[in-house]
């Protein structure tokens, strides 16, 4: 029998300020591009970064880095582990249960389809990102089934939508990722 063991790379506890709160959805993007960067330039993985927060007090509570090709696995994006994390922490298998505060998740690029499912079914109220599909799919990542109709599903339950905060930044770590060689490994 297998074992599945999802760690996130060494560097994470030195990197990120677990007291700081995080207010704006600029610092909080700052945040999850960091992080994209940071596992670039560590060569940890993808250049996706993410990150949960409480909304109201924007205590930081979980985050993520793509690991795909470092634990071996499609399905460990940035999003998915900073959720999964998020809740772990939470005890809870949704981020809306009785008696939480309200969450949010902040990443350095839209998310993919898997990604905007797992982000409905979270429990989070509210998503931040940077980058926009588009600007990934130019490097060659194929982001699944996103339609406008996608984002429109997850409003009407109750999820707000706020794309391109610091899109610019984002899209930097995406070409640096690029420049590097890093591979594209969803095609």
């Amino acid at each position: 029998m297998h074992e599945l063991v999802i760690t996130p790379p060494a560097w994470i506890e030195t990197a990120v300020d677990w007291r700081r709160r995080y207010a704006s959805d600029d610092e909080k993007l700052d945040l999850t591009i960091a992080l994209a960067r940071e596992n670039v330039e560590r060569e940890t993985g993808g250049p996706f970064g993410a990150a949960v927060f409480e909304v109201t007090s924007g205590t930081l509570i979980a985050v993520g880095v793509n690991s795909v090709v470092r634990l071996r696995s499609s399905a460990c994006h940035a999003e998915m582990l900073a959720l999964m994390m998020a809740q772990s922490r939470r005890q809870s298998f949704t981020l809306a249960a009785p008696g939480l505060p309200a969450h949010e998740l902040a990443s350095s690029c839209e998310p993919c389809a898997m990604c905007l499912g797992a982000t409905l079914w979270s429990g989070v109220t509210r998503l931040v990102f940077g980058a926009q599909r588009e600007d990934a799919e130019a490097l060659g990542f194929d982001e699944g089934p996103v339609f406008p109709d996608s984002h429109r599903y997850l409003r009407d339950r109750g999820v707000e939508i706020v794309g391109s905060v610091r899109r610019g930044e984002a899209r930097a770590v995406l070409q640096q990722y690029l420049s590097r060689g890093g591979p594209i490994y969803n095609r």
